[in-house]
């Protein structure tokens, strides 16, 4: 709907109110019974208003859909009574969305407004307007990768993403779910992404704790992120070795991989709790880089490798917790609550997240040997928790 249009009203019968003027407007809708005794009485002179809402903002709707024509209850609140105006047999379509204060620590709720009339063509009319604004609200997801860890926190991993599934369904977000089947599953996953399946994506989401997502962080940014390695320790400069030691300093171009890149991955696809996420074992299936290369074959290398580097400004990250500490989300979405982060990521809500790299070199630095790199979202909260 343009911002100059004029507003878009119709009578409709909404269930639980009544017979009410639906008004489309640019920034969302607004409904107003035409029973003005349903949002209004009085007593001994004093007039009272019942608290019924009436309107909701399109950046608070993440879906809307026709469904099968039905009964229209139009029985309303009227200060402390309950009176029935008789049901209505009508087609129908549902808004969804939400109630819930951004930025406080209380879960929010799942809210939806059935709408009736008795032409079909009216409620589909309402639908298509609604569905474009709705496609209007700026960096809302169209596909994402969701990857289940079933074993996180005490097994509720599967149980969580199928409570969140039907929100993602009704937003129309197309979702590709993996369910880990192993250690290592989702760092295999997300690191095997080529450039053209990643682009594919407006995001990975991990339903777990935050094992889970920093396993998913390190396969996304193990190839993909474009920054030069820190200094390496001057105690590591042995007698005979500072050449060395300064060959290392100097590649600010090296890819953060190593012999070991990743050796935290293992660490939640199998395990019913959620650990550190830097561990000590080490990454199978060839995520080694070779120690030396040819030109040919650095020309290749560079040939190949992801034209999506990290950092950018599209791609998001989310998670839905199912952990046994959930420190990232408690960073974050402020509250443990499956519904308020799968709304937060239908929406298309974003905040910056910090990003720990950890370096760690060799005890004997060689031009051959680059350090081993991780990257760590929750570093100081398994401190805290």
């Amino acid at each position: 709907m343009e911002r100059d249009a004029p507003p878009l009203s119709s009578t409709l019968f909404m269930d639980g109110v009544g017979e009410v003027v639906l008004t489309l407007r640019p920034d969302g809708i607004s409904w107003k019974p035409l029973d003005a005794g349903v949002v209004a009485s009085s007593c001994l002179g004093m007039d009272f208003r019942s608290k019924i809402q009436t309107e909701i903002k399109f950046s608070d709707v993440y879906g809307v859909e026709l469904i099968d024509s039905g009964l229209v209850h139009n029985g309303s609140w009227n200060i402390g009574t309950f009176r029935w105006g008789g049901d209505s047999e009508a087609h129908r379509f549902v808004v969804h969305g939400f109630l819930g204060e951004r930025g406080s620590a209380s879960p929010w709720v799942l809210v939806a407004y059935t709408f009736g009339h008795k032409y079909l063509k009216i409620c589909q009319k309402w639908v298509e307007h609604i569905e474009a604004c709705i496609k209007n609200e700026p960096a809302r997801p169209r596909s994402l990768l969701v990857l289940v860890h079933p074993l996180c926190g005490k097994g509720k991993g599967r149980k969580s993403w199928d409570t969140v599934a039907p929100i993602f369904c009704r937003a129309k977000v197309q979702t590709k779910v993996t369910v880990t089947q192993r250690a290592g599953h989702a760092y295999n996953v997300v690191s095997s992404l080529s450039d053209r399946e990643l682009r594919s994506f407006d995001g990975i989401v991990a339903v777990g704790g935050d094992g889970l997502f920093n396993e998913v962080l390190n396969g996304l940014l193990a190839s993909r992120h474009e920054a030069s390695y820190p200094p390496s320790p001057t105690e590591l400069s042995f007698a005979g070795c500072g050449e060395q030691s300064q060959q290392c300093r100097d590649n600010t171009n090296g890819r953060c991989s190593s012999n070991d890149v990743n050796d935290m991955a293992s660490e939640t696809s199998l395990t019913s709790d959620d650990h550190e996420p830097l561990l000590t074992s080490s990454m199978p299936n060839g995520t080694d880089i070779p120690k030396s290369t040819t030109k040919n074959e650095e020309c290749n290398a560079a040939n190949q490798a992801p034209s999506t580097p990290f950092p950018n400004d599209w791609f998001r990250l989310g998670i839905i917790p199912a952990g046994s500490t959930d420190a990232i989300v408690l960073s974050t979405t402020g509250i443990r609550d499956p519904v308020t982060s799968a709304l937060n990521i239908v929406l298309g809500r974003k905040m910056l997240l910090d990003i720990a790299q950890v370096v760690r070199w060799k005890a004997s630095p060689s031009p051959r040997d680059l350090p081993s790199v991780h990257y760590a979202a929750s570093f100081a909260g398994f401190v805290i928790f």
